[in-house]
């Protein structure tokens, strides 16, 4: 199983050609798209970018052929998203990469916040990631130059999750 979701990052305004663009809420915000997977312990799996205004739609599809080129998605039966991905999509790549597509969330709008199950492994791997000074916000002018800076952000959490699971607890 892995969770898809992606994560709105503010472009830099550093001039030139960029490939960032407005996306966001009703198409405000100037950045770039990071689509991350996690597996069951949060741990990134894939990670992609892409500009702002793609769909979620879109940018699920793009994690889901990239897990495939990779060799991944034989492995995988189940793939969690979020409610921005639309039901008609979810079918669709259900058929299409030939594993089940579940879409998670809410169907009560309460105002109160409450994690999904399993679903939140992402948003805490997206907060992971934010961290990493390089992704504060999208510096980038290429989604290549993105996607490398997220993947090196992606193999320091995995290292430093491996590093403290082999270290020996102190007594």
């Amino acid at each position: 199983m892995v969770v898809i979701d992606t994560h709105l990052a503010r472009g830099a305004s550093n001039g030139g050609f960029t490939f960032h663009d407005r996306g966001g809420p009703y198409g405000r915000t100037k950045g770039a798209k990071r689509v991350v997977a996690v597996d069951v312990t949060g741990l990134p799996v894939a990670a992609l970018v892409v500009p702002a205004s793609a769909h979620e739609n879109r940018a699920s599809d793009l994690m889901l052929e990239h897990l495939t080129q990779q060799g991944v998605a034989g492995r995988l039966e189940l793939v969690l998203v979020d409610r921005g991905v639309t039901a008609a999509a979810a079918r669709d790549l259900s058929r299409e990469h030939d594993l089940e597509v579940r879409r998670v969330g809410w169907d009560d709008k309460q105002p109160v916040f409450r994690p999904i199950r399993h679903a939140w492994r992402v948003e805490v791997a997206h907060g992971r990631l934010g961290r990493s000074r390089r992704l504060a916000k999208s510096f980038e002018n290429t989604t290549t130059s993105a996607t490398g800076w997220l993947q090196v952000a992606c193999i320091a959490t995995t290292l430093r999750h491996l590093s403290r699971a082999s270290t020996p607890a102190a007594s």
